[in-house]
């Protein structure tokens, strides 16, 4: 059974949350991770209105070999990035067979939403960023289909926001009250990022209530 974990580090703790923040303006969050042939690209958006110099800025540091921006939306910045170097904390994340969730990064502090195997492969991961010296403050740990998961059913709090929205806005009504893009609009997010972040909340809430009743009565 896999594991959860909502932790937090300090953005200057670790290379990619230096090389993103480095105009200390940027708030930026992962949108997906897109195959490019035989390696995968990262997507990022920045959350604020972009400056101008934001993608001359991460093209200028030291560890970016490129940046490029994809498409501006509402004011906000889609863009790639290709980093020379490896980054120590994603680097331990794929190293215990982890699956990035979400990420949210400010100029202070990244939020992370992480998938593991185990508890075992969970707390290798740990104990492994310690050993790197990065600093990590796990605010959050649970199994998807364990019956205590809460008053939430495992949905972290960007998830719940959208499905609720979503279901007092008539979006799965018939004939639908409101499309993707106006509930984008309304959590200042992208079209994508809102189609992609009801599907986990859908599938933490069947995992976490129907599942958990097939278990129990089989």
């Amino acid at each position: 059974m896999g594991v959860i974990a909502e932790l937090r580090v300090a953005a200057d703790d670790f290379e990619l949350g230096r090389v993103l923040t480095a105009d200390r303006n940027a708030a930026v969050e992962l949108e997906a991770i897109v195959p490019m042939g035989e390696t995968t690209v990262p997507l990022w958006w920045q959350r604020d209105p972009a400056s101008e110099s934001f993608i001359e800025t991460l093209r200028a540091h030291s560890s970016v070999a490129d940046a490029a921006q994809v498409d501006v939306v509402d004011g906000r910045t889609v863009f790639t990035l290709d980093c020379t170097s490896d980054d120590e904390l994603f680097g331990a994340i794929s190293d215990h067979e982890g699956d990035v969730l979400s990420v949210v990064g400010t100029p202070q502090t990244w939020a992370f939403e992480l998938e593991f195997p185990s508890h075992r492969s969970l707390t290798a991961f740990t104990s492994d960023c310690a050993d790197r010296g990065l600093k990590l403050e796990t605010t959050r740990v649970y199994t998807p289909t364990e019956p205590a998961v809460g008053p939430d059913f495992g949905l972290t709090v960007p998830q719940r926001e959208a499905i609720i929205l979503a279901v007092n806005w008539g979006y799965y009504n018939i004939p639908r009250g409101c499309t993707t893009q106006e509930l984008a609009d309304e959590l200042g997010i992208s079209d994508q990022a809102v189609t992609e972040r009801l599907r986990r909340a859908i599938d933490s809430l069947v995992s976490n209530t129907l599942m958990i009743t097939g278990d129990s009565d089989a």
